[in-house]
């Protein structure tokens, strides 16, 4: 909905260039300082972060992400922002979709109620503490509960409605996703056995979804908002020969192969039940 602008903690793209061009780009205080000082930029006097963790995130265990979330929560103290971090599960992709429309399509369907467990979960958990630190309920279980029921009762669907009408949106692609321009190619991967979906590595599916055009490999490149991945089964799921894995969508047939021949070895069955991580991993204030 929003974007950066170069008056927005300008210095922060110059200490990025230059954590770049040394190697330090996974520098922990340089991360916390990046991302605090534009919500500090923004106004905020409360703030609610998702420090995602696991394959698919920045901070690939939990001894990272709790020294980001401490070294935040103290920039916060430092200014007079209460701050609250919650570390979230990357193993595998968050929600069905990964792309840029069919992220925005999952995102509207979830408004209106059709929406996975695993994004439930994080967004009522974020959500709750939001309406907890500005004041609008005292309780958490509350605030989560009132949450959900506006989830389902198509409130906030029309808020958000309501907010793309406000900055001159065209909300003919809320009121039918259909509207949204499809891929060439929309391609099923099938299973070839029987037993759990073990494995789904967030990083490389979000590897083969920029290699489709997805996301920038060089900063010239153009993002193609119609192609990606859908996932039709998470991990823990029970799988049958010839179950459909997964939706690949794509504009160019080469690109098309190579992604599928990609996720037939990321997406891994077992017979084996894996252990699944919880959506919320840890809470820190």
């Amino acid at each position: 909905m929003i974007s950066q602008t170069l008056n927005l903690a300008p210095a922060d793209k110059k200490l990025y260039n230059l954590r770049d061009s040394i190697s330090a780009v996974e520098s922990i205080p340089l991360i916390a300082s990046s991302i605090m000082s534009k919500k500090i930029a923004c106004g905020a006097d409360k703030i609610v972060l998702d420090i995602t963790v696991g394959h698919g995130a920045f901070m690939k265990n939990m001894e990272d992400a709790k020294k980001l979330a401490e070294e935040m929560i103290e920039i916060g103290k430092l200014v007079n922002r209460e701050t609250v971090c919650v570390l979230t599960n990357m193993d595998q992709p968050l929600g069905k979709a990964v792309g840029n429309s069919l992220e925005v399509i999952e995102a509207i369907k979830a408004l209106n109620g059709e929406i996975e467990h695993d994004l439930e979960e994080v967004v009522l958990e974020l959500g709750s503490y939001m309406v907890v630190l500005s004041g609008i309920e005292g309780d958490l279980d509350k605030a989560k509960k009132m949450l959900k029921q506006n989830l389902y009762n198509g409130n906030a669907y029309n808020k958000f409605k309501e907010l793309v009408e406000n900055q001159n949106g065209d909300v003919s692609y809320i009121e039918n996703v259909d509207n949204f321009e499809k891929a060439k190619y929309i391609e099923p991967i099938y299973s070839k056995q029987k037993g759990f979906m073990y494995n789904i590595d967030a990083k490389e599916i979000g590897k083969i979804a920029c290699d489709l055009g997805a996301g920038r490999m060089r900063k010239e490149d153009t993002i193609d908002s119609s192609v990606g991945i859908i996932l039709n089964k998470k991990m823990g799921d029970m799988v049958y020969e010839d179950d459909v894995l997964a939706y690949v969508h794509a504009n160019d047939i080469e690109k098309l192969k190579e992604a599928i021949s990609k996720l037939e070895k990321v997406l891994i069955i077992k017979q084996e039940e894996p252990k699944i991580k919880n959506s919320i991993l840890k809470i820190i204030k």
